[in-house]
């Protein structure tokens, strides 16, 4: 620890902070003398950046004529912070903040050293059109990042601290206009009474807003992209940001937004129709094909005609097992091919993935342990997974299949529609911070939220 050559010199403050820090190395505490005038300086020199810190700090400190000027020159200091108890000052300190001692007087400063300010390439939600670059690990440029895309007098950043270890700055962005005040009390409210040890990153933080981490389907939307951040500001939703993460929550989020891609905005009126058609087919194949699949073969195989009744059952020739059982390790082994391509390095997942499944696919066929149509089910199953734009539904949805070929397994294409019935009562029940979850469209009008009616 660099410091001063006398302790007993330097003030009881800093002292006891510097104490308290120790016996980490990157403290510096030191004295700043010229002609009769004293300051005394403590930070981090890992959190802070020098070169600023010696052009606002302690250079003016040496051209300015008296100590009440220097004094008066860090009290209107734009960057100034006020200072709280012990406990805020230490926070304050890691975060990059610079305790100065003038006189009696005490002043922090922030002057933090951000080494991951660059904008991040968009990769959760790659799209030909609109923004190729989304946010930033530093809070301060994803602000900045929306203001210059939303230039409103009414956009508001609110900034609070987390509570948890990390001791995370979070930012709340909407606007004051159009913003629906009960969520955003829900959402303030939850923010204030989240009780976790360790918050990591906006993913983190999106499973907590949840209210339950056992929760299917989430309430919040995780999202780098800037122009589905202004989107959902200017139809009346909430942003959060996390310092230190690249991506933004979304809230309140119903089950439609998850469905939406930003270039359903880019394209006409018939193509946008068509592709959210395809997604909503391809949602439902996802879900419902693997037990439909095993409903009308193992149930009621007359509701086919005649002639591709006899040739779904001539592929089955010589399998060995129920067809329950054969959609189940079908759909686990898609399972493990679509975890081993997230995982694996991005060189190598799409060849070894592909190549995997095409191998073991028509080894399978070939040793009659399933048969030429459930490997078209499951590809077709597993392709209309990825048409899903937002990863959390797609998770969902991967779980979703499960259950509902349980309940066929059981009760044939009954349970298939008690099922799907099911489903549909819960999300019709399930609430996103007071907005129901089956809500189909997002006014972002103030007389159509309601907002400020008498």
């Amino acid at each position: 620890m660099e410091s001063s050559s006398e302790n007993q010199q330097t003030p009881e403050l800093l002292f006891r902070l510097a104490q308290q820090l120790s016996p980490t190395k990157d403290i510096v505490q030191t004295t700043l003398h010229v002609e009769g005038k004293q300051a005394y300086i403590l930070y981090l020199k890992s959190a802070v950046d020098e070169t600023v810190l010696h052009k606002t700090v302690v250079k003016p400190f040496y051209e300015t004529a008296s100590i009440d000027i220097y004094s008066s020159y860090l009290d209107s200091a734009p960057n100034k912070k006020e200072l709280a108890d012990d406990h805020s000052l230490l926070i304050d300190l890691t975060r990059g903040h610079v305790l100065v001692a003038v006189q009696e007087h005490y002043f922090l400063l922030e002057i933090r050293h951000v080494g991951f300010d660059e904008v991040q390439q968009i990769t959760l939600e790659p799209t030909i059109h609109g923004a190729q670059l989304g946010l930033s690990e530093s809070i301060e440029v994803s602000m900045n990042v929306i203001r210059q895309r939303y230039h409103q007098p009414s956009l508001v950043f609110d900034t609070m601290q987390l509570k948890d270890q990390s001791n995370r700055e979070i930012a709340l962005v909407f606007d004051k206009v159009l913003v629906n005040p009960r969520a955003l009390q829900l959402i303030k409210k939850r923010l204030k009474n989240l009780d976790f040890p360790l918050i990591l990153s906006s993913g983190d933080l999106q499973l907590y807003l949840n209210g339950n981490k056992k929760s299917l389907f989430p309430s919040c939307m995780l999202t780098e992209r800037p122009d589905r951040l202004i989107y959902n500001i200017s139809s009346g939703k909430i942003i959060i940001l996390v310092d230190g993460s690249p991506h933004a929550v979304i809230a309140p989020a119903v089950f439609f937004d998850f469905m939406i891609s930003m270039e359903d905005l880019y394209h006409g009126y018939w193509i946008s129709l068509l592709t959210l058609f395809l997604r909503y087919s391809g949602l439902f194949a996802c879900i419902a094909l693997p037990a439909l699949y095993v409903g009308v073969t193992s149930y009621t195989p007359d509701v086919f005609r005649t002639e591709l009744a006899l040739t779904v059952a001539a592929s089955r020739i010589g399998v060995p097992y129920p067809s329950y059982i054969e959609v189940f390790f079908m759909l686990i082994f898609i399972e493990f091919l679509t975890e081993a391509s997230i995982r694996l390095p991005t060189a190598i997942s799409a060849t070894a993935t592909t190549v995997g499944g095409l191998i073991l696919g028509t080894a399978a066929v070939e040793a009659a342990l399933t048969s030429n149509i459930m490997i078209i089910v499951v590809s077709l199953v597993a392709v209309s997974t990825f048409v899903i734009p937002i990863n959390e539904l797609g998770f969902a949805v991967r779980g979703l299949r499960f259950i509902l070929l349980l309940y066929t397994t059981f009760f044939g294409l009954t349970g298939l529609a008690i099922g799907l019935l099911g489903i549909v009562l819960f999300l019709a029940n399930k609430e996103s911070f007071g907005v129901a979850y089956l809500k189909f469209g997002w006014k972002n009008r103030k007389k159509e939220l309601g907002i400020g009616e008498k």
